[in-house]
Formats: structure tokens, C-alpha cells, sequence
């Protein structure tokens, strides 16, 4: 028999010093989440059973058990589930090599002011929770179906742990919990059965216990005989109600249970947003009971990472990952659907094309839609925390849902020129506002905020009024590719291709102004772009700058260059295109320049102009400079110069 005494991998053991260390105010969670991880593992041997028998083992009934005993101070958790090898107990117990420990624990040290009880179920990590009142735990486990491989583990907590094959008759899990002895209250009846009632009565499958009772002997009249000896009987009784909360009417259900079913399925400690529940009817008929969290999971930018739907058929579990149910970018959405009409022999692999569950998606995004519609429109201030923490996340769907983008279009929220910093505006209210001389929605995309609120890009658009939306999530270039244009108006990023902001009226005033600009700056505009030739594709005078000496911006059908970062920073392969050098004719700089191109255009001074005025317009738009100690030291020079 093999046994093994192996170490914790850091992290697991600085989140045992969390767990163990800390002060709780609710340590009875931690049966809530062993007996959600028990319902778990009966969900999986029940969906495998469909598919091979020999896994029930001749017990065809689920059932999850507590055996609370005074005399060793032990409770223990026992499920007949899928069970565990010993290759997952050290994946899922021993080793927790996922990213969700780490960010656990980083999450711990960034919010000071988090409770950890809130944070271990978000983060996958709740069997730890057992170390809250337990000395030493123990779990006893094997696989259904391989009645020769048991694995024992246990541990105290000091950073090792011990893993060795075991036997085990039945299949399933058992978690043995070693108690403190200031905490035995959780071997009492009252408590346990108190718990049960507040966090798992909906768990689908029995939690039961052996229950001792004392009773007095009848006498021939038929009473209580006192001068008998009690007898003592043990009969095991079910703690939960096992009524899929899912299937009963909204009437029926407080809104703790409601918050404590989300807790369950979703593992997250807060209130949810929004709750959806509602029974289908008609063509197809399921019920589904949905739930829109308050803040972002901590994988929601993870595709790979995130958990779909649970799936049931008629009552009977079919998977707890059904991402087939939901497009990806409403991923945040926890919950059950359980549907009448699909086959009981539905496999992962067939949910996909089966016509049925594409037909109970349409029904489910249109409820989430509608919801959060709602939300905006009647709760507005509650929309706003919502779309800060999971609007870039539902802003995929424009890009990849065409046939919901009128709807999708309407939840969209964005900072603005206009708007506070941390206000919002929509697309309707943005065309409601507009001026009657503006024709066109426009945009500009950046790292953050405070870098395009000060770019200038927006000098024209200032000065005359124009809001201009701020972009500043990833997701936004490829948004705006596919959002195009809003109640017939074009949306247009201002870093560009050619901006004309003037009225017809306004270009015949300007057209003889204009002609002169470029008849009188002909000269240093080819000098400049004969310096500047490798660089970028033209140099011509701007329309949109007012007050900056210069800008860069891209073709019409151009990669811009937060496009490019993006590109990047993600490693793409893409192939840089030069960007056009648009100058502000009337700033103080051009005219010292075309000054000295007239007295000698071989001038040494001029060309460090040039070289300067690039730079600067890189590092307007968010770039490095080609060279920074070559740029600090012509920025020196010049000061010098000046000062002379």
C-alpha cells in the first residue's frame, strides 16, 4: 500500500494561514459549501450513470449523509457520488494548481477590507473552508466503478499532507472533520439541522442524519409509562426539502432563499442584481431560474475559465457546464435550466446542434436582455454599477450577436468629453443632445480616460461643442467596427482619416484661407515629409487642431494606434502602416520653421524640429519615441538655445 507525505504548493498553504488564522463570524458556512461540493459529485455520478450503469454499484439512490459523533468529535460528510482517484485528490485537494487560489490570495492582499468568507467560494476554494473549525480533516474517497482504488488523505493544516491508497466499500466521498474543542456545537442536532434549513434545503438530493430519540413505554392505559427505562431508537430522517426551488412559483419564495439558491450554484457570497425566473411555455416548455451577479466573477475574462449553466432534463442533472445555453458574452449569468422536451440521453457533445436547446438560448437571451433593459431604464443608478463591472463584457455581443445588436445597442453606456468622470452617456442620449450642425456620433479609443480626455484630437470638437465618446475598453476598437452607425448616424473615430467639421457656408468662408495655407506652407510641408519619409505616409495642415502644433492620425481604413498596442501587447502578427502628420498652421512653431526653411532649408536646427515635432506627435498619440535619450537631449539643446 503506497503513502505519501507531501508539502502544500505556497499558495495553498497561505490560504490555509487565511482560513485558519482569521476571525469568522459565520464558520457554520463551511458545511453549506461540503454539501454543495457532495451535491456536486452525486450531480456527476448521476449524469455518468446514464451512460454506464456499473457506476451505481447496485445503490441506485443518492444520497448525501451527516454523522456527527460526540465521542471522537468528528463530523463527517459522507456522499455516494462520482468519487476520486488519487490523481484528482492531488489535483483537487493536495496540489490546487489553478489560478483561482492565487487570486484568491491576491485579492486578500489588495481589499484589506474583504472578509475571506466572502471570497472562498468565489474562488473555487471551499473544501478549505473546513479548516475554519477542524484540527485535522480527513477524506476518505474512491472513484464509482473501481472498487479497488480507495484513496485516503488528510492533513492539520502545518503546510503537508498525507496521501495513501485506502479501502473504501462504497463508492463516493467521505470528509472526516477533526473538531476544535470550542467547536463542538457542530456535532449538535439543533445546529446542524438548523444549517441544513437556512443554506441547503434546496440541495436536490436527501441530507440526512441518524437521529436518536428517547421514549417512555406505554402502560395498559395506553400512557406514557414513567417508572419504565426510556428506550432509546435511531431512525435516519431527511434535514431538506429537496423541492427544486427552480419548479416552485415565485409567490412561494423569499428572497432569502433566492439569494442563498445563487450563493449555492454560483459560489459567490454577494446579493445578486437581478434575479430572472420564469417557465417557458408553449413549442418547448422549461423552467429557469437565472441570476445576474452585482460584481465580475474573477475569471470573466476568461472564455476558457468560466462555468455555463447547469442543465437538467425532467429533474435529472445532465451537465453543471452547459455553455451551449448562453452566447458567451452574457457569461456572467448564473443559473438552472431544466428543460421537458430534451432527450434524457442528451450528450455534452450533441447540446450544441440540438435544435431544441438553440431554441431554449433565443428565449433566455431575450430575458436577460429585457432584464437589464429594465434595469437601465427604471433602476438607472443600479445599471451604472452593473455596466462598471461587466460592461465590456456584454459590449462582445455587438461584435458577435448580430441579431440582438438593436437590442444590445440600447444597454450600451459611455464616458464622454461632456460627462463627469465617472458619468455616463448612452447612444440615445448622446444623438438626443447633439447639435443641429453635428451630423455624425464621434469617438476616440485609448489606454484609459484621463489619456484621451487630454488629447489633442479633441480641440475642434471642444470648440465647437461636439461630444465625443471615450472608448477605452479593449473590446471597443472591434465594437465600433460592428456598430458602425446609430439611429442612421455614422459613428466616426476622430483619430481618423479626414475630419470636416465645417458647414458648406463655413467651407466657402474658409476656401480662400485655406488655399493660401497650402500655397504659403507648400514649401515646409514636402521638407517635412522628405525628413520624415519612412516614417509617415503624408504631411498636410489639420482641421481639427486648434491650439496643438501637431498630430498623428490614420488612414480612413487604417490600424490606429491603440489598435496596434492591442495587437501587440496580444502578440498578433500584423504589419504597421505609416499614419499621416497633420499641422497646426496657425501654431507659433511653423512659423519660426517656414522662417528658417526660407534662409537655408539645410539648416541643422530645423531638421531637430522635425525630428521633435514627430515625437511629439507619437507620444500625443500614446506611442513611445523612437529614441528617448535622443529626444531628451534635442528638448535640452533647445531650452538652451532659448535662453541665449
Amino acid at each position: 500500500m503506497s503513502t505519501s507525505k507531501k508539502k502544500f504548493k505556497t499558495e495553498v498553504q497561505q490560504l490555509l494561514d487565511i482560513v485558519i488564522h482569521s476571525l469568522y463570524t459565520r464558520k457554520e458556512i463551511f458545511l453549506r459549501e461540503l454539501i454543495s461540493n457532495a451535491s456536486d459529485a452525486i450531480d456527476r455520478g448521476r449524469y455518468e450513470s446514464l451512460k454506464d450503469d456499473s457506476v451505481l454499484e447496485d445503490d441506485p439512490n443518492w444520497k448525501i449523509k451527516l454523522i456527527p459523533d460526540k465521542a471522537t468529535r468528528t463530523l463527517t460528510i459522507r456522499d455516494n457520488g462520482i468519487g476520486m482517484t488519487k490523481d484528482e485528490v492531488e489535483a483537487n485537494i493536495g496540489t490546487i494548481a489553478s489560478s483561482g487560489t492565487r487570486r484568491f490570495i491576491d485579492e486578500m492582499k489588495q481589499n484589506k477590507d474583504a472578509s475571506p468568507i466572502e471570497l472562498i467560494g468565489q474562488f473555487g476554494v471551499g473544501f478549505y473552508s473546513a479548516f475554519m473549525v477542524a484540527e485535522k480533516v480527513e477524506v476518505l474517497t474512491r472513484r464509482a466503478g473501481d472498487k479497488a482504488a480507495g484513496v485516503h488523505w488528510e492533513s492539520t493544516g502545518d503546510g503537508t499532507y498525507i496521501i495513501a491508497d485506502a479501502e473504501k466499500e462504497s463508492r463516493g466521498t467521505d470528509v472526516i472533520m477533526h473538531l476544535r474543542e470550542d467547536e463542538t456545537e457542530f456535532l449538535e442536532e439543533w445546529r446542524l439541522r438548523k444549517i441544513i434549513q437556512t443554506y441547503s434545503d434546496f440541495v436536490a438530493y436527501p441530507i440526512a442524519m441518524d437521529i436518536t430519540r428517547k421514549e417512555q413505554p406505554l402502560d395498559e392505559d395506553g400512557k406514557p409509562d414513567e417508572d419504565a427505562e426510556a428506550i432509546e431508537t435511531v431512525s435516519e430522517e431527511t434535514l431538506n426539502s429537496m423541492k427544486a426551488i427552480w419548479k416552485r412559483t415565485k409567490s412561494e419564495i423569499t428572497e432569502d432563499e433566492y439569494q442563498e439558491f445563487y450563493r449555492h450554484i454560483s459560489h459567490n457570497f454577494d446579493k445578486p442584481l437581478e434575479t430572472i425566473h420564469f417557465k417557458a411555455e408553449g413549442v418547448n416548455e422549461f423552467s429557469s431560474l437565472l441570476f445576474i451577479p452585482s460584481s465580475a466573477p474573477w475569471n470573466i475574462l476568461s472564455r476558457e475559465e468560466h462555468k455555463g449553466l447547469h442543465l437538467y432534463v425532467k429533474n435529472v442533472f445532465i451537465s453543471d457546464d452547459c455553455k451551449d445555453l448562453l452566447p458567451e458574452y452574457l457569461r456572467f449569468v448564473a443559473g438552472v435550466v431544466d428543460s421537458s422536451d430534451l432527450p434524457l440521453n442528451v450528450s455534452r457533445e450533441t447540446l450544441q446542434d440540438h435544435v431544441i436547446v438553440q431554441r431554449i438560448r433565443k428565449s433566455l437571451v431575450g430575458k436577460i436582455l429585457g432584464a437589464l433593459a429594465d434595469l437601465k431604464e427604471k433602476k438607472y443608478e443600479k445599471y451604472v454599477e452593473f455596466w462598471k463591472e461587466l460592461g465590456k463584457v456584454v459590449k462582445e455581443g455587438i461584435h458577435f450577436d448580430y441579431a440582438n445588436k438593436e437590442k444590445l445597442q440600447e444597454l450600451l453606456l459611455f464616458r464622454s468629453s461632456t460627462t463627469e468622470k465617472d458619468d455616463f452617456v448612452s447612444l440615445k442620449q448622446y444623438v438626443d443632445r447633439m447639435p443641429s450642425t453635428q451630423k455624425e456620433i464621434y469617438f476616440i479609443t485609448g489606454d484609459s480616460r484621463d489619456v484621451v480626455a487630454n488629447s489633442p484630437y479633441l480641440e475642434a470638437f471642444n470648440k465647437r461643442g461636439y461630444e465625443v465618446l471615450f472608448l477605452t475598453d479593449p473590446i471597443d476598437e472591434w465594437v465600433v467596427q460592428s456598430l458602425n452607425e446609430y439611429q442612421e448616424k455614422k459613428l466616426t473615430p476622430i483619430n481618423q482619416g479626414e475630419i470636416e467639421l465645417d458647414s458648406e457656408e463655413e467651407k466657402e468662408e474658409k476656401k480662400e484661407e485655406r488655399e493660401k495655407q497650402k500655397d504659403e506652407y507648400k514649401e515646409l510641408l514636402d521638407y517635412i515629409q522628405k525628413q520624415l519619409d519612412e516614417q509617415v505616409k503624408e504631411v498636410r495642415i489639420s482641421s481639427r487642431l486648434t491650439d496643438s502644433a501637431c498630430c498623428l492620425v490614420a488612414d480612413k481604413q487604417g490600424m490606429n494606434a491603440h489598435m496596434e498596442r492591442l495587437f501587440r501587447a496580444a502578440n498578433q502578427d500584423f504589419v504597421p502602416g505609416k499614419r499621416i502628420l497633420e499641422i497646426n498652421p496657425t501654431h507659433q512653431v511653423f512659423g519660426v520653421m517656414k522662417e528658417l526653411h526660407g534662409k537655408d532649408a539645410e539648416n541643422d536646427r530645423l531638421k531637430d524640429y522635425v525630428e521633435l515635432l514627430y515625437d511629439q506627435a507619437l507620444l500625443n498619440e500614446g506611442s513611445p519615441v523612437r529614441n528617448p535619450l535622443r529626444f531628451t537631449r534635442l528638448i535640452s539643446s533647445l531650452m538652451v538655445k532659448a535662453g541665449e
